[in-house]
C-alpha cells in the first residue's frame, strides 16, 4: 500500500512539472493521464492575490489561539448559553477552572414541556386540516395521546405547586379532548383547531409567565453572588450571550447580565453574538468573543478607534454608494440611522411603535 501511494505521487509530481515532461518523450503507458496546461496570467495573478485572503484567517487562527489565553489570563468572563433547561452560565476566572452555574429549578422545564405539548399538537393536525381522506395523522397523534395520558397521570408528583399544577392538569386535559374528538371524527376541520387554539390561550400564557419568573429569578441570584465573589474584577468583566433570531428581542439572558452591567457596558463588555441555532458550545462562543475583542485593536491600530471592527467595514462605503445608486434609479433610498462607532444601545429592536408587544398586550 505504501509503494502505491509513493507512485501515485511520483506521478503526480511528474504531471506537475509541465516544462520537464514538455522536453522528454513519454511512454506510452503514460498516454492516458498526460497531457499539456496551460494557465493564463491573469488567472494566475487572481489566484496568488487571492491567496491572500485565504492565508490570512489562517494566520488569525494561529493568533486566536494565544489571544484567548491572554484575554483569560487577564479579564473574568461569563458565557450566557441558551439551553433547553433555561440557559447555562459559565464563569471563567483568571487562575481558576471554570465555574458552572447551578440550573434553573426543573419546574421550568415541566411548564415548558406542557406548554409546548400543545404546539405539538398544532404541528401533527396541521398538514390535514378538512382533509377527511387522509388518515395518517392518526398514528402520530396516537402514539402521542399516550404519552400526555401518562403525563396526566403523574402530574401530581411533579415539583410544582399547587396552583401551578392546576393549570398544567387544565392544559392536558384539554389536549386529550381535542385528540379524541379528532381521532372519533377521522378528521380535523379547521374549526375544531382554532376553537381549541383559543381555549387554551390563556393556560398557556401563565405559564410562559411563570416559566419566565422562575427563569429570572434564578439567574438574578446567580448573577448577584457572582458579582459579589469577583469584587473589583467585575468592572473588568466580559460577558456574551448567544441568539438566533425569534430569540434576539428581549433575550432573557441577555437582558439579566444587563442588570448587572449596566448601560455603558453594552456592546463593549457585554456582548449579544447572533448564532445559527438555538444552543452552541462554549468553545465556539469563546472563538466569537475572542475574534471581536482581538479585532477591536487591530481597528485602533489602523484607523484609531477601537470600536470600528465592530462594524462591517465596507457598511459605511456601501451606504454612501446605495444612496448613489438608488438616485441613479430614482429610487427613495430607506436606511437605518448612522450610529457612533461604539454606541451603547441595545442590540436589539429599540424603536417603538404601534401594535401589541407582549402576550398580555394580545388580550
Amino acid at each position: 500500500m505504501k509503494h502505491r501511494f509513493r507512485l501515485a505521487a511520483a506521478a503526480t509530481l511528474l504531471l506537475a512539472c509541465g516544462g520537464v515532461a514538455a522536453a522528454q518523450t513519454l511512454p506510452d503507458y503514460m498516454a492516458p493521464i498526460s497531457g499539456k496546461s496551460t494557465a493564463a496570467p491573469a488567472d494566475i495573478a487572481t489566484k496568488d492575490v487571492l491567496a491572500l485572503n485565504t492565508g490570512m484567517f489562517e494566520l488569525y487562527g494561529d493568533a486566536a489561539k494565544v489571544f484567548q489565553k491572554n484575554i483569560l489570563d487577564k479579564h473574568p468572563v461569563i458565557l450566557g448559553l441558551f439551553s433547553g433547561a433555561g440557559g447555562r452560565l459559565i464563569l471563567y476566572r483568571p487562575g481558576q477552572p471554570p465555574l458552572d452555574a447551578p440550573q434553573v429549578p426543573i419546574v421550568y422545564q415541566l411548564l415548558k414541556s406542557v406548554g409546548h405539548s400543545t404546539m405539538a399538537l398544532a404541528e401533527v393536525v396541521g398538514p390535514y386540516l378538512d382533509n377527511p381522506d387522509n388518515k395518517s395523522w392518526r398514528g402520530s397523534m396516537m402514539a402521542y395521546r399516550s404519552r400526555m395520558q401518562s403525563a396526566l397521570e403523574s402530574l401530581d408528583s411533579t415539583p410544582m405547586q399547587a396552583d401551578w399544577r392546576d393549570n398544567n392538569r387544565s392544559i392536558l386535559q384539554n389536549n386529550l379532548a381535542f385528540m379524541d374528538e379528532c381521532i372519533a371524527g377521522g378528521v380535523i376541520p379547521f374549526a375544531r383547531l382554532e376553537a381549541f387554539g383559543k381555549k387554551q390561550a390563556p393556560f398557556l400564557a401563565k405559564n410562559v409567565a411563570w416559566a419566565a419568573q422562575t427563569q429570572v429569578a434564578h439567574w438574578m441570584g446567580v448573577l448577584a453572588d457572582w458579582k459579589t465573589q469577583l469584587g473589583p474584577d467585575w468592572e473588568k468583566t466580559y460577558a456574551a450571550s448567544n441568539t438566533i433570531y425569534v430569540a434576539r428581542q428581549n433575550n432573557v439572558i441577555f437582558s439579566v447580565l444587563a442588570q448587572f452591567f449596566g448601560p455603558d457596558a453594552i456592546n463593549s463588555r457585554l456582548l449579544l453574538i447572533e448564532t445559527v441555532s438555538f444552543t452552541t458550545t462554549p468553545a465556539d462562543m469563546l472563538e466569537s468573543l475572542t475574534r471581536i475583542i482581538a479585532d477591536r485593536s487591530v481597528g485602533s491600530l489602523f484607523f484609531g478607534n477601537y470600536h470600528l471592527m465592530d462594524y462591517e467595514l465596507m457598511g459605511g462605503d456601501a451606504r454612501a454608494a446605495i444612496i448613489a445608486e438608488t438616485a441613479k434609479r430614482g429610487m427613495t433610498p430607506f436606511l437605518p440611522p448612522l450610529v457612533p462607532f461604539g454606541s451603547k444601545q441595545w442590540p436589539t429592536l429599540i424603536t417603538p411603535g404601534s401594535g401589541p408587544a407582549t402576550i398580555a398586550d394580545l388580550k
